[in-house]
C-alpha cells in the first residue's frame, strides 16, 4: 500500500474514517478487529520453564542419572560415601543450570527495547472532541494530535502541520530531525515528509495525522517481527561443547555398562557392580568442566569490558575468535565521527591551506549559504547540535562570523528541507531587506539548478567548460574521502523556483579515519579476517576512506556495490558477490545488511556485523556476533547485539577478536588438563574388576579432584595470556574440534598414562611396604588400604602440577611464556597442595574422605613421573615448532 502517495480522500476511505475521526463505539469495535496498539512478544515462556530446560540437556541428564544411582546405592548399602557423591553431582547440575540461565536471561531483553519506544498516552479526536487516551487503545482511522516532545505511537499520514520536526534517528538512522510536510515528497515511504512513524519523536512544532497502522503492522512492528523470527545463531563454542559432552558422556556410559557386565560375569554381586559402574561414569565425566568454562568466559568478558567491549552473552567471547568476516559501518567506527571542513573551492580553484579565506572573493557569499541554509546550532561551548555535516559548516564559519547575530539579522522565511531524493536544501531568508534563496546540496544537483557562476565577484554564464572544471574538482575532492557540498544563491522576490541559481563554490567536509584504524585492519588481514564496509555514504567517499584505512590495498581494484544494485540481485548472485575481495557496499539501507549477513553465512562464514539503529536489529541478531555502538547506538540495537562497543571503535572489535581466539585456545588448554586425570581415575576401577585388587581410588576422591584440586588451576589456564602467534593464524575451521584426536591421544594415551603409572606405583609401594600380598582382600576401613588409596590420590595431584604448567601453551615453550607469569595458575597449585595436605594429613580430611596420613617420602613417590610429564610437554612443543608436517599434524592439539 502506498499510503504516502494516494490522495488523502482515498486514505480516509481505506481506513473508513474522515477528518472528524471516530466515535468511541467504533474505536472499541476496531480494538477487537485490529488488537491493541502494542509490540507483541512471541511465545512467552515463564521464567521457571526457562530455568528448568537447563536440566534437560544430555550432560545434565547424565549427571542426574548418576546422582540417582548414587542415592540408590546409599539406600541399599549405607555409609559407603555414595550420599556425598549424589549431593555433589546435584550441586554441579544446579550450578551449571544457574550459570546458563543467568546468561540467557540477560541476553533476551530485545523486545523490551521495542516496548520502551511506545508512549503511554496520546491526544485523539473522538466523538468530535479532543480527548486523551492510552496509546495502546489507538486504532486505524483515529485522528491524532502531535505536540513538541510527543513520542509518536502509530504510523500515520499528516493532514496538517505547523513547523513540525520529527526525529527519525531511531528508525532510519538520520541524525538530523526532519521538517515534515503534508505533501508527498519521496517514493520511499520512510523518507516521504508527509508520513510519521511509531517510535519516533516530535522535536518541535505541531501536527494532526490520520492513523493507518498500529501495533505489529507499523514499520517498527514489522522490524520487531522480523527480529523475533530471525533465528539467533548458535555460537561455535556451544556447538563444540555439545559435541565434546556427547563424546565424553558416550565414553562414560559405554565403559560403565561394559564393565558393569564384566563385573557381573566375573561373579561380583549386582549392587557392587552397580556401584562400580557409577564410579566408572563419574571418573569419565569432567563434572567441573561447565562451571570452569563459564567462569573463564566471565573473566574474559570482564577483561574485555576494560578495553571498551561490553559482552552481553558469555559464549560470544569465543565466537569473536572464530570470526572470518567483519561487516563494519564507516561513520564513527572506521572514522572519528568528527566532521570538519577540509577544503574550499572558490573562483574555479581550491583555496590553499595557508591562505586567508577572508581575502578571497566570494568567501562571504559562501559563508552566507553555509550558515543560513543550515538547521544545526552551536551551543555555548561552540559544539554543534544537529546533523554532523551541517554542524561542521557552523564550526568552520564561527571562526569568521558571529553566527547568532548573522542568523538574527537574516531571518528565515521559508524552507525546502533536504532528503535523499532531492539531495538538496533550500532556505529563503531576508538578507539586507531583500528575499534571497540559498541552496546547498550534492554538487551535481546544485549545478543543474544554476545558470551563472560567481568568479572574483563577477557573474558569468555557467557554460559546459566551467561545469567540467567543477565536476572534475568535485570528483577529486570525493576521491580524498571528502563529503562535497555545492553552494549557490539567487534573488527570490516571490515563491522560490529551483532554477537560475548562481553557483558560488564547493565545500569539502571530511570525517578522517581513526589514527589506529590502519593497524587494526592490517591485524585483521594478518589474522585471515575479511573486512567489508557497509555504508549509507556515496561510493567515492566510501572508497577513499576504505583505501586510507587499508580495507582496500594500494594498487588494488575495489568492488563497490550500491544499494540499488543490491536490491536487483537474487540470493545466488549476492553469495557470489560477497566472496570478492576489496568489497564495499555503498548507499545501502540498514535492512539490506540482513541480506548481506545471510549470504555470507550461507557461504560458511562466521560473521560479525556492526549497527546502531532500530533497522539494524534483524542483522545484528542474525549475525554470529552482533556488535552495536555504545555512544550513538539505539537501545534496540544494543539489546539485539551480543557485544556493545563503548567507544564505537573498530580497533576495539579487533582486540575483542584476539581475546576470543585466546579464550578458545585456553578452553582447549584446560580441557587437555582436565582430561589427563580421567585416565588415573578410570584405570583403578578396571584394575579392580580385571585384577581383583582392592579398589585403588574411591569415587569420593575422584570428585575431590574434579571439583576441588583441578578447579583453580583450570581457571588459571582460562586466564592465560595469548601466545605470540594467536593473530597470525587463519580463523579456525568449523571442522576443528575442541576434542580433537590429537588432544585425546596426548591426554589419554601419554600424559594420562604417566599419571596412572605414578598412581599405581605409589599405591603398590605403600601396600607392599605394609606387608600386603597379592590376592589379599582389604576392608575399606583398613588403615593400610586407606593409606595406599591416599598415595594414589596424592600421585595424581603431584602429576597435575607439571601438567598444568605444560598446558599453559600449545606451541611455545612455557619458559618463553614466563613460567611464573600466570599468578592464578600458581595460586591453584598452592591451593591443590594445601587441599592435598588437608585430605591426607588432617583428622577431619581423613574422616570425611576415608584417607590416611602419608610421610613426605610417600607423598613424593610420583615426582619422577611428574618430571617425565614436564619433559614430554616441552619436547612435544619443540617438535611442533619445527617445520615438519608430521609433527604439526599429529602433535598439535
Amino acid at each position: 500500500m502506498d499510503e504516502h502517495k494516494i490522495p488523502l480522500e482515498e486514505l480516509y476511505r481505506i481506513v473508513h474514517s474522515s477528518e472528524k475521526g471516530l466515535s468511541s463505539e467504533e474505536a472499541k469495535k476496531r480494538i477487537s478487529k485490529y488488537g491493541e496498539n502494542i509490540i507483541q512478544e512471541k511465545d512467552h515462556v515463564p521464567l521457571i520453564l526457562k530455568f528448568l530446560k537447563h536440566f534437560t540437556n544430555f550432560f545434565a541428564l547424565l549427571l542426574l542419572f548418576g546422582s540417582g544411582l548414587a542415592f540408590f546405592a546409599e539406600y541399599i548399602i549405607p555409609g559407603e560415601g555414595n550420599l556425598y557423591i549424589g549431593i555433589a553431582l546435584l550441586i554441579v547440575v544446579f550450578l551449571n543450570a544457574i550459570f546458563t540461565f543467568i546468561q540467557e536471561y540477560q541476553s533476551e531483553k530485545i523486545m523490551e527495547g521495542f516496548k520502551n519506544m511506545m508512549p503511554v498516552k496520546i491526544q485523539v479526536l473522538r466523538d468530535n472532541t479532543k480527548q486523551e487516551i492510552l496509546a495502546k487503545d489507538l486504532v486505524p482511522g483515529d485522528i491524532m494530535f502531535l505536540n513538541e516532545g510527543d513520542k509518536i505511537p502509530a504510523d500515520a499520514r499528516l493532514i496538517d502541520q505547523h513547523l513540525l520536526k520529527v526525529d527519525h534517528s531511531s528508525l532510519t538512522g538520520e541524525s538530523e530531525p526532519q521538517l515534515r510536510s503534508i505533501e508527498y515528497t519521496h517514493r520511499d515511504i520512510l523518507e516521504s515528509r508527509n508520513m510519521i512513524f511509531s517510535g519516533t519523536l516530535v522535536q518541535s512544532g505541531t501536527g494532526i495525522a490520520i492513523v493507518y497502522n498500529t501495533g505489529m503492522n507499523t514499520q517498527i512492528g514489522r522490524i520487531a517481527n522480523i527480529t523475533k523470527q530471525t533465528k539467533k545463531a548458535i555460537s561455535p563454542l556451544k556447538k563444540e561443547l555439545q559435541h565434546f559432552i556427547k563424546i565424553i558422556s558416550t565414553i562414560a556410559i559405554v565403559l560403565g555398562v561394559v564393565f558393569f557386565l564384566v563385573s557381573i560375569a566375573l561373579g561380583n554381586m549386582m549392587i557392587g557392580s552397580l556401584i562400580f559402574a557409577i564410579g566408572i561414569i563419574v571418573a569419565n565425566v569432567p563434572e567441573g568442566l561447565l562451571p570452569t568454562v563459564t567462569l573463564a568466559l566471565s573473566m574474559a568478558s570482564k577483561k574485555m569490558a576494560k578495553k571498551n567491549a561490553l559482552i552481553k552473552n558469555l559464549e560470544s567471547v569465543e565466537t569473536l575468535g572464530s570470526t572470518t568476516v567483519i561487516c563494519t559501518d564507516k561513520t564513527g567506527t572506521i572514522t572519528q565521527n568528527k566532521m570538519s571542513v577540509h577544503s574550499l573551492f572558490l573562483n574555479l580553484s581550491e583555496i590553499g591551506e595557508k591562505e586567508n579565506p577572508t581575502r578571497i572573493d566570494g568567501f562571504d557569499k559562501a559563508m552566507s549559504v553555509a550558515v543560513l541554509c543550515n538547521n544545526s546550532k552551536l551551543d555555548r561551548k561552540k559544539n554543534y547540535l544537529g546533523d554532523p555535516t551541517e554542524g561542521a559548516l557552523l564550526v568552520f564559519a564561527n571562526h569568521y562570523l558571529n553566527i547568532d547575530k548573522f542568523n538574527s539579522d537574516n531571518p528565515r522565511l521559508d524552507e525546502k528541507p533536504f532528503d535523499s531524493d532531492t539531495k538538496r536544501m533550500i532556505t529563503v531568508n531576508r538578507y539586507k531587506d531583500n528575499r534571497t534563496a540559498y541552496l546547498k546540496g550534492a554538487p551535481e544537483v546544485v549545478l543543474e539548478k544554476c545558470n551563472k557562476i560567481l568568479i572574483n565577484n563577477r557573474l558569468e554564464n555557467l557554460d559546459d567548460n566551467f561545469k567540467k572544471i567543477i565536476e572534475s574538482h568535485y570528483k577529486n575532492m570525493s576521491s580524498r574521502g571528502e563529503r562535497v557540498l555545492g553552494l549557490a544563491y539567487r534573488d527570490c522576490p516571490e515563491k522560490v523556483e529551483e532554477k537560475n541559481f548562481i553557483f558560488v563554490g564547493l565545500l569539502g567536509i571530511i570525517d578522517p579515519p581513526r589514527p589506529e584504524i590502519s593497524a587494526a585492519i592490517a591485524k585483521c588481514k594478518e589474522a585471515g579476517i575479511k573486512v567489508i564496509m557497509i555504508t549509507g555514504d556515496y561510493s567515492l567517499t566510501a572508497e577513499a576512506i576504505a583505501r586510507k584505512a587499508g580495507i582496500i590495498e594500494e594498487g588494488s581494484r575495489s568492488n563497490i556495490i550500491t544499494g540499488e544494485e543490491l536490491s536487483r540481485m537474487d540470493v545466488d548472485e549476492l553469495r557470489t558477490i560477497v566472496n570478492k575481495s576489496n568489497l564495499i557496499f555503498a548507499r545501502t539501507s540498514p535492512i539490506q545488511k540482513l541480506r548481506i549477513v545471510q549470504a555470507l553465512q550461507a557461504n560458511g562464514e562466521v560473521v560479525a556485523v556492526t549497527g546502531d539503529g532500530v533497522n539494524d536489529a534483524p542483522a545484528l541478531k542474525n549475525a554470529d556476533i552482533g556488535v552495536s555502538m555504545g555512544i550513538i547506538g539505539t537501545e534496540v540495537a544494543k539489546e539485539a547485539s551480543n557485544m556493545v562497543l563503548l567507544d564505537d571503535n573498530f580497533a576495539t572489535i579487533v582486540n575483542a577478536v584476539e581475546e576470543g581466539r585466546t579464550i578458545y585456545s585456553n578452553i582447549k588448554k584446560f580441557i587437555a588438563y582436565i582430561l589427563t586425570s580421567n585416565v588415573p581415575q578410570i584405570l583403578p576401577f578396571i584394575a579392580f574388576v580385571l585384577l581383583g585388587i582392592p579398589l585403588p581410588l574411591t569415587v569420593v576422591l575422584i570428585l575431590a579432584i574434579d571439583l576441588g584440586t583441578d578447579l583453580i588451576p583450570a581457571l588459571g589456564l582460562g586466564s592465560e595470556r595469548p601466545e605470540s602467534d594467536v593473530m597470525r593464524e587463519a580463523p579456525r575451521s568449523k571442522k576443528e574440534r575442541l576434542l580433537s584426536p590429537q588432544l585425546l591421544f596426548i591426554s589419554y594415551g601419554i600424559v594420562g598414562m604417566l599419571q596412572a603409572a605414578a598412581g599405581f606405583f605409589a599405591y603398590f609401594y605403600v601396600l607392599f611396604a605394609g606387608g600386603w600380598t597379592w590376592g589379599t582382600e582389604l576392608a575399606m576401613t583398613n588403615p593400610l588400604y586407606m593409606k595406599a588409596v591416599t598415595a594414589f590420590f596424592a600421585s595424581i595431584i603431584i602429576c597435575q602440577i607439571p601438567d598444568v604448567l605444560i598446558c599453559r601453551t600449545r606451541k611455545q615453550s612455557v619458559f618463553k611464556q614466563g613460567i611464573f607469569r600466570n599468578k592464578l595458575v600458581w595460586i591453584g597449585i598452592v591451593a591443590e597442595l594445601l587441599l592435598l595436605w588437608f585430605i591426607a594429613n588432617t583428622a577431619t580430611g581423613n574422616a570425611l574422605l576415608g584417607t590416611h596420613s602419608l610421610t613426605i617420602f610417600e607423598m613424593l613417590l610420583a615426582v619422577p613421573f611428574a618430571i617425565a610429564i614436564f619433559i614430554f610437554g616441552e619436547v612435544r612443543k619443540l617438535l611442533v615448532r619445527k617445520d615438519n608436517v608430521f609433527f604439526k599434524k599429529y602433535l598439535t592439539w
